[in-house]
């Protein structure tokens, strides 16, 4: 049987390789794991922020990128097999292309929420929570 190691102790394995750290902001960072802490702040080496937008998505290179714990949501080790097959159903573009089109499905979203909080309201419902408190 395999041991575990309880917390942040089990990134261990995770050392010196290729991960996917998915952010609360909804940021999707790829990077090579360098360091971590006991409150599991990360330290990733040649960072690819990478945006998937409907069929298409964007990359963009941030280098040495340093991650607070707490904004972690998830992470996993990158498959070196299927990331060499890329993404068939896929387009890429470019970053300012893929920025412009994420940030426009974020003010659809709101305008969603705001929509859906408006017949809440109307139909005596109390108003929930504001962004501050999205993750």
């Amino acid at each position: 049987m395999e041991s575990f190691l309880p917390g942040t102790a089990s990134l261990i394995d995770c050392v010196d390789k290729k991960l996917l750290v998915v952010l609360r902001d909804g940021r999707n960072l790829i990077g090579i794991l360098r360091s971590y802490d006991q409150f599991a702040n990360l330290v990733l080496q040649n960072t690819l922020e990478r945006i998937i937008v409907n069929d298409c998505y964007g990359e963009k290179e941030r280098g040495v990128f340093i991650i607070r714990g707490e904004n972690v949501v998830l992470l996993g080790e990158v498959d070196k097999d299927k990331e060499q097959d890329g993404y068939p159903n896929l387009n890429k573009v470019s970053y300012e292309k893929i920025k412009e089109l994420h940030e426009q499905e974020i003010k659809d979203k709101k305008a969603r929420e705001l929509q859906k909080q408006k017949i809440l309201l109307e139909r005596g419902f109390s108003e929930e929570f504001g962004d501050y408190d999205l993750y």
